[in-house]
């Protein structure tokens, strides 16, 4: 993996964790065709080999905003066909995110407007600080989510809760996106960090394996019927069973130790 991405930067902070920031402050972190391809890049290349890591945490540099959305000077008098083609790494950005097999939390850090609350909607569970701001605003622009808005927020608010903000474009705190079911927790912002570092680092000390799979079995099982996700279910836990993780995890329980999990 490269760390010398135009306009995000992916910094390890340990073996096992790695914090990427969409890192164009002066536009307030908005998502221009290069953030979406320095995206698909990174997080597209996780499908084949994730390099160790165990947790990705996703925020935005500086403490004004997560992500503004789309960069709306870069499509002032876009051609359609320009747009379309800018709108397809969009949608594969988000499937990349999406697709990620390793957890992604978000860290919202400020505004998260159009694009920018899609993309932290897509993450697997998000902290936000008590300033961040969301919105879905596509629709005061003559347009509508197209970045998974419309099925990530309804799958996390609720059908008519995700109608009311969508077809609104009205913007709600960090509480009000706690309280209904977008935002995982609200933190003081200089606590937002350090708290997503914290869970990451729970995350990644728990068996690798095991954590991938459960979070497929989630993800893929609500979107089945009852009888099909616990079917899913039980594919997943049987390829854990012949794991050495599975066997250093009971081994370390009964000697009572912290176990080693080395992924395989």
């Amino acid at each position: 993996m490269r760390s010398d991405f135009e306009t995000i930067l992916a910094e390890r902070r340990d073996d096992h964790i790695l914090v990427v920031s969409l890192n164009r402050p002066e536009s307030s972190n908005a998502l221009n065709t290069q953030m979406g391809l320095d995206l698909v890049e990174l997080f597209e290349g996780f499908s084949t080999d994730i390099e160790g890591l165990r947790a990705v945490i996703l925020t935005g540099s500086g403490s004004k905003a997560f992500c503004a959305g789309g960069d709306l000077k870069q499509r002032n008098g876009m051609t359609d066909e320009a747009w379309h083609a800018q709108h397809l790494v969009f949608e594969r950005m988000l499937r990349a995110v999406l697709g990620c097999p390793i957890p992604v939390i978000g860290a919202v850090n400020g505004a998260a407007y159009g694009g920018g609350c899609e993309i932290a909607a897509a993450t697997d569970f998000v902290y936000a600080a008590t300033h961040a701001r969301f919105a879905l605003t596509e629709v005061t622009l003559g347009i509508m989510p197209g970045g998974g808005g419309t099925q990530t927020l309804a799958r996390a608010v609720g059908e008519r809760r995700a109608k009311e903000l969508i077809l609104s474009g009205l913007p709600f705190s960090a509480d009000e996106a706690e309280r209904w079911g977008l935002v995982n927790r609200v933190l003081p912002p200089d606590e937002l960090l350090p708290a997503a570092l914290a869970i990451a680092g729970r995350i990644a000390a728990n068996g690798p394996i095991s954590v991938r799979q459960a979070k497929q079995a989630v993800h893929r099982g609500l979107q089945m019927s009852l009888a099909d996700g616990l079917a899913f279910e039980i594919e997943a836990y049987n390829r854990l069973v012949p794991t050495a993780d599975r066997r250093e995890g009971v081994l370390a329980f009964n000697e009572r130790r912290k176990p080693n999990f080395q992924g395989k």
